[in-house]
């Protein structure tokens, strides 16, 4: 698409007036570019009709709620958070396919929206989906918890909404632009893809509370050593089999974490970050050092295809 951003954000803001009215809609914000770039659209578009939550449903990053809050308050909304980790902790329990966390994880996402939405009088959810989320999905490449008519699924007969999706034929290149043109921080409009589904789908087995305590450790420690290389995405996947360790001259079996660090522009494709052998060495150090129980660290150097960017 040749994109011209401010003909786009006016058409969107038309779009989106056209379609609510003068009902009100709810926009789930995860602190993305996508989700970000949408609630400003809303905010524009709905004034006082426009409602941005955040659910923290305990499988996000330590610092995503913050960072949320905070942007929105500086884009001139007040986001609400709303509690509903056990909700997504009882759906996960003893789910092992990776398909069927995802579609799991989509249900609960949705019903719980749908409450919220009642809940708050109002008739429509703005969400961030992109291009590349619908072609994956399609695709069967792997289920994106933000596609729902597109693959037959009617949102209003199923969880009581209609959805409204802004961005549906933009790519992540072309939806920075639009969110640096709406003047998002440059901290958002620059941010790496994180996924829907959060944490859930970079831990390969079954999803616990302490298995997501250990991830976001691990990703937090990935993050702060790759920040000033930027690549467009890195992080951290706890695996589901152990590996022998040895602490405080003890054989102990441990966790294995793996580290992800791509290149990519519209992540269709993407090629391993060549990362300067001294950073590898001290994410190591600091992930077997501060997170209990890892005893092992290993770095992907698969592109895309064959492998997708994210594990499951």
């Amino acid at each position: 698409m040749n994109l011209n951003p401010k003909k786009f954000i006016k058409g969107a803001i038309a779009e989106i007036q056209r379609d609510v009215g003068s009902k009100k809609a709810v926009c789930a914000l995860s602190g993305g570019v996508d989700s970000t770039t949408c609630a400003v659209l809303a905010k524009l578009a709905l004034g006082k009709n426009f409602l941005p939550i955040f659910l923290d449903d305990g499988l996000m990053r330590t610092r995503d709620e913050k960072e949320v809050v905070a942007t929105g308050k500086k884009m001139g909304f007040r986001v609400t958070v709303v509690r509903v980790a056990p909700k997504f902790f009882a759906v996960l329990s003893g789910k092992l396919d990776p398909e069927e966390k995802r579609k799991v994880f989509r249900t609960c996402f949705y019903k719980t929206l749908g409450e919220i939405v009642k809940k708050s009088k109002a008739a429509f959810l703005i969400q961030g989906t992109i291009a590349a989320d619908i072609a994956e999905t399609k695709g069967k490449i792997k289920t994106q918890h933000n596609v729902l008519s597109q693959i037959g699924i009617d949102p209003k007969k199923k969880y009581g909404f209609q959805v409204i999706e802004p961005l549906r034929k933009l790519y992540k290149p072309e939806v920075r632009k639009v969110a640096e043109t709406l003047g998002l921080p440059k901290e958002v409009f620059t941010r790496m893809p994180f996924p829907g589904p959060g944490l859930a789908i970079r831990i390969i087995g079954e999803v616990t509370p302490e298995k997501v305590k250990t991830l976001k450790q691990a990703t937090k420690i990935v993050e702060e050593e790759q920040e000033k290389y930027k690549p467009f995405q890195c992080f951290a996947v706890l695996l589901n089999d152990k590996a022998t360790g040895i602490v405080d001259g003890k054989r102990l079996l441990g966790q294995i974490i793996a580290l992800r660090s791509i290149e990519s522009k519209d992540a269709l494709t993407a090629q391993p970050s060549k990362i300067p052998w001294m950073i590898l060495e001290k994410i190591c150090r600091r992930i077997t050092i501060e997170v209990p129980g890892v005893v092992k660290v290993v770095y992907d150097l698969t592109p895309k295809p064959p492998s997708t960017i994210e594990y499951i």
